[in-house]
């Protein structure tokens, strides 16, 4: 049963995903927050069949905790789940991402439609100022902004290093930091075809203010809340008073 409703939802992202991405391509005239409107309804759509045709279901925890305006938020990076998720949990966001996911046919076309911030990882300490300089320009536009600060999808109980971009953007914007724990590796793990059904549970912690704290303090507290909140939930994930550690490795 999960492989067949693992392949129907490969059908439907196949279904789906290229009109949206030919609608994107069509929208580029229109303001930004239009093209956004329209493109990301693309990530409801697909939740839908998430949840009725995965049996992936989930919860939200502290969404009391989110600010009136934008904020940069840092969130735990396990599977592709939340990337569509995130879009329905928050206000417009837009995401932090690697340039080359543009030029994947017809879901880079369509990520290339919404206001976002792509950058060449390969530009060592430039691609920081690219995330300043281009989320800078998002958060004034009234768009969310997310990063995954450990740089790519991790397995339930490890952890990598939090990089400071996140932090360091949003001490340049003057916005706050919002912290982002959750489980989906454990059923939609990273690059698996097979989805297992169940309930996610995302929590949300309180806004980490950016006034008179340096971005390395911001991004501690936030790795601190995260991991400690991923322990707290998830305890089965973990065999000591940490998380496993990773090396540092450059992929998506």
């Amino acid at each position: 049963m999960i492989l067949l409703r693992s392949l129907l939802f490969a059908i439907v992202l196949a279904v789906v995903t290229p009109p949206y991405a030919i609608l994107g391509m069509l929208m580029f005239p229109f303001s930004p927050h239009l093209r956004h409107r329209v493109i990301t309804s693309w990530a409801p759509l697909v939740m839908w069949f998430v949840r009725h045709l995965l049996g992936i279901r989930y919860r939200v925890v502290g969404a009391e905790n989110i600010p009136a305006g934008p904020a940069v938020i840092l969130s735990k990076h396990q599977s592709a789940w939340e990337t569509m998720a995130l879009q329905v949990i928050f206000p417009p966001l837009c995401f932090v991402l690697k340039r080359e996911l543009l030029k994947v046919p017809f879901f880079g076309w369509g990520l290339a439609a919404i206001p976002g911030i792509a950058i060449d990882r390969a530009a060592g300490k430039d691609a920081l100022a690219q995330v300043v300089e281009q989320g800078r320009a998002r958060l004034k536009e009234g768009f969310w902004v997310v990063v995954f600060p450990e740089g790519t999808r991790v397995a339930p109980g490890t952890a990598r290093r939090y990089k400071v971009g996140g932090a360091w953007l949003a001490k340049r914007a003057g916005v706050p930091v919002v912290p982002v724990a959750h489980n989906a590796g454990e059923f939609w793990r990273r690059n698996a075809f097979l989805k297992h059904p169940g309930e996610i549970t995302v929590s949300i912690g309180p806004a980490i203010e950016v006034k008179g704290v340096k971005a390395e303090e911001i991004n501690r507290r936030a790795e601190e809340w995260v991991e400690g909140e991923m322990r707290r939930l998830f305890p089965h994930h973990y065999t000591g008073d940490a998380p496993t550690l990773l090396p540092e490795v450059d992929a998506g």
